[in-house]
């Protein structure tokens, strides 16, 4: 049995395992979760369930890289004696690497520019991730900083961290309440139209060849989500290409990469939504998911004032920008005022 923290408090299930247990993927977790395996306070429970601080889940042994955390059970599934699970081993080199993807810092928050490339957290035989190298980075107290939402390895820009358990708190509720202004870019192939739209579909994961994916779901199908994203064309490149500024009101694994394929225009780059077919990509156009989380503005933690970051476009990026023509310039265009800001 674990014990849901206070910090932790309002917390969907899934999220609570992919936090403790990163390496679970979400087919096997709802497989135990089905199974009655999973339990919280000893009743049947949902992935989508929210959790109350105190209450207690049961978590079955897990296989060997089912679960990332040191106090986590890992058996041989044989029922054998526990086995030790690779950890990424924090040093000074790993904090000074961090530091120097920061784009903004104080005592209750960093928010880090994370380049494509980099996960966020561990999973099955990974060990070199954003979370582990957190441990370089603990303060006086021994507490190390938390991760409060996520950013696919591919997708490069604004990854916040709170400094305490506080912080991570009021930063949680605030992503629950959509209180959280996230805008993205991206390129993508051919030109939407209309110019400036939303997308609103029900997503759910699914098997892929490379592993879970996500697709769009009919409202009522056993865990689908509803998603929401708001879009509009910065500029185009004769129609084959379009830059575009992106604003997700939910926050759906994979959601604009889906929502972009699903519209006919999906993300460059991208390995798994990417399904044009005899479209060869422009020369020195690299073949990398153009996706950055370009600005975030969210409520600071401790009241009184807005956190308001903004990230570069990552090297690939820049150089497809500097290909096509498109310039940067903070002109109207490129932040957009959508529907619900």
């Amino acid at each position: 049995m674990i014990a849901v923290a206070k910090d932790e408090a309002g917390m969907r299930l899934d999220r609570w395992f992919k936090e403790h247990f990163p390496g679970l993927g979400f087919g096997h977790l709802q497989k135990l979760i089905r199974s009655g395996q999973v339990r919280v306070d000893g009743g049947r429970c949902k992935t989508d369930q929210r959790l109350g601080a105190g209450q207690t889940v049961r978590v079955p042994p897990l296989q060997y890289g089912d679960a990332a955390q040191g106090g986590a059970s890992f058996h041989d599934g044989e029922g054998g004696a526990p086995m030790a699970r690779p950890k990424q081993v924090a040093s000074a080199n790993e904090a000074d690497y961090l530091r120097s993807l920061l784009l903004y810092e104080d005592e209750h928050v960093f928010v880090f520019n994370k380049p494509a490339g980099l996960a966020v957290q561990g999973g099955s035989g990974m060990t070199r991730h954003i979370d582990g190298m957190l441990e370089a980075l603990r303060d006086r107290k021994g507490v190390k900083p938390r991760l409060v939402h996520r950013l696919d390895r591919e997708t490069s820009g604004c990854l916040l961290v709170a400094r305490s358990r506080l912080a991570a708190a009021t930063l949680a509720r605030t992503f629950q309440t959509r209180s959280a202004r996230k805008i993205y870019w991206a390129l993508v192939f051919g030109q939407p139209k209309p110019a400036q739209g939303k997308i609103s579909s029900w997503l759910k994961r699914v098997p892929g060849p490379d592993g879970d994916m996500m697709t769009v779901a009919k409202h009522g199908e056993p865990d689908a989500q509803h998603a929401v994203t708001y879009y509009s064309i910065v500029e185009h490149s004769a129609g084959r290409l379009s830059w575009l500024t992106m604003k997700p009101t939910t926050g759906r694994t994979h959601q604009l990469r889906v929502h972009c394929q699903a519209m006919g225009h999906p993300i460059i780059g991208d390995p798994r939504y990417f399904d044009i077919e005899n479209w060869q990509l422009p020369g020195g156009v690299q073949n990398r998911l153009h996706l950055l989380a370009r600005r975030l503005t969210i409520p600071h933690p401790a009241g009184g004032e807005v956190i308001d970051v903004t990230a570069p476009l990552p090297p690939h990026m820049l150089q497809s920008w500097n290909l096509l023509g498109f310039e940067v310039s903070d002109k109207d265009e490129e932040n957009p005022s959508f529907p619900e800001d």
